[in-house]
């Protein structure tokens, strides 16, 4: 029998880079051949063999509810019918940040944009406007988009300036990066007393999603609160994973409850609000939103912001996560599932950590949760890409890398749930 999804890959290659229109689908950190998906239903997806899976991936996050729920389709399907995009303001834009400030306390004013590299990038050019400020920290692990100042990896020294990751960065736009490790209080401090006066922002994901599932700590997130205030630099939240997905507040709304008076100064959102379309946002309180143009200096645009049918989507998944007994009920699955894979672990001897937030988890295959990336990166690839196979064979798809996180939506059921536990008994009795 054919595979068409190597026929697929195949062709692509030849007309693609790497036959994907984003790296780590290519399933390069894992071998083996990519699953191009025809459909989707609720939990599952279907690949080009027709060959069913439990989707975790939910699209990196925004398929809160599942693939293809009603009331979403509904509204897209009335966008849709009354016109794709006008290059003009909508209704449903105001809608769409009226309800996304109601929710976020930190934020008086949004701008929506398409990605969230857009938000990344914007806020950053904001950060450096509103405080006529240069530099900016950012951590080892987190990924803020692929903008060229946040494609730095760490100096060779404590708090030294970055250097690029990628091609095409030039080490000059690099050398206004500081890049920390995530939950470093030494270096966070050290950072600060050498460039505090300098620095625009710091920008952070309160739990990285890039390095699969890693926390900042209350103390280190408290401590970050207090170095930006002390020297007049802006704490940005990255919350594009976890905005409106681990808790209905986002992030910050976990950490407001534990450091009293905790907010950041500026959210980067996207995946849930956007409901599974190109929808992004990044807010702030008035004075710094001000800044942007028309009102202020800092320029930002896009043809393509606050698109109708992404607004739309947006709307009706926001309306849907706000019923009584959302967030409990996916908190209440997405626990089962990672204590099901730790007693499937136990029971096979082998060494496995997890951690999980609404409807957020992830997974190590080590004794305890890493605090940073190279504690992530001393996982062994090899075993983790037999554990992925064997899954994927047993109709289980989590993230082709054993850096990224995982996700579970409403529509993941309690037979769901069973069915991927024991796949996950045969796969780690093999390893």
């Amino acid at each position: 029998m054919t595979d068409r999804n190597q026929t697929l890959f195949d062709r692509a290659k030849q007309r693609i880079p790497g036959g994907v229109n984003s790296p780590v689908r290519a399933f390069k950190a894992v071998g083996g051949t990519p699953r191009f998906v025809q459909r989707a239903q609720g939990a599952y997806f279907w690949d080009a063999n027709g060959q069913k899976y439990i989707d975790y991936i939910g699209s990196w996050g925004p398929m809160i509810l599942g693939h293809g729920h009603p009331a979403v389709l509904e509204a897209v399907q009335k966008a849709v019918m009354e016109g794709f995009s006008f290059g003009a303001p909508t209704e449903r834009e105001v809608e769409l940040a009226e309800e996304i400030v109601r929710l976020v306390p930190s934020i008086d004013m949004v701008r929506l944009v398409s990605s969230g590299t857009e938000a990344g990038m914007s806020t950053i050019r904001l950060a450096r406007g509103a405080t006529g400020r240069k530099k900016i920290i950012k951590f080892e692990g987190c990924y803020h988009g692929h903008a060229d100042a946040l494609l730095v990896k760490a100096g060779s020294g404590l708090a030294t300036f970055g250097h690029p990751t990628s091609a095409g960065v030039p080490p000059e736009v690099a050398q206004y990066t500081l890049v920390l490790e995530y939950n470093n209080l030494e270096q966070l401090e050290a950072a600060f007393q050498q460039h505090g006066d300098d620095i625009a922002c710091l920008m952070i994901e309160p739990i990285a999603g890039n390095m699969n599932f890693v926390r900042a700590s209350v103390p280190f997130m408290k401590r970050c609160r207090e170095l930006c205030s002390q020297h007049g630099a802006l704490l940005a939240f990255d919350e594009v994973m976890t905005g409106f997905r681990v808790a209905l507040g986002g992030a910050q709304s976990l950490y407001a409850q534990l450091i009293p008076g905790f907010e950041p100064d500026m959210t980067v959102m996207g995946k849930v609000i956007g409901g599974g379309m190109p929808l992004a946002a990044f807010g702030a309180k008035r004075a710094v939103m001000e800044q942007l143009a028309p009102l202020g200096a800092v320029y930002q645009a896009g043809t393509l912001s606050g698109n109708p049918v992404a607004t739309a989507c947006g709307l009706a998944t926001l309306k849907e996560i706000q019923k009584p007994g959302f967030f409990e009920a996916l908190s209440a699955r997405t626990q089962q599932l990672t204590r099901g894979l730790q007693a499937a672990a136990d029971a096979a001897g082998v060494p496995l950590a997890t951690d999980s937030q609404g409807g957020m988890f992830g997974f190590f295959l080590m004794d305890k949760l890493p605090q940073n990336y190279a504690t992530v990166m001393s996982t062994d690839p090899a075993r983790f890409n037999r554990f992925f196979h064997g899954m994927l064979e047993r109709g289980v798809y989590f993230a082709p890398a054993l850096y990224e996180a995982g996700f579970v939506s409403a529509a993941h059921t309690e037979a769901d749930v069973e069915a991927t536990v024991a796949a996950a008994r045969e796969v780690f009795a093999t390893l």
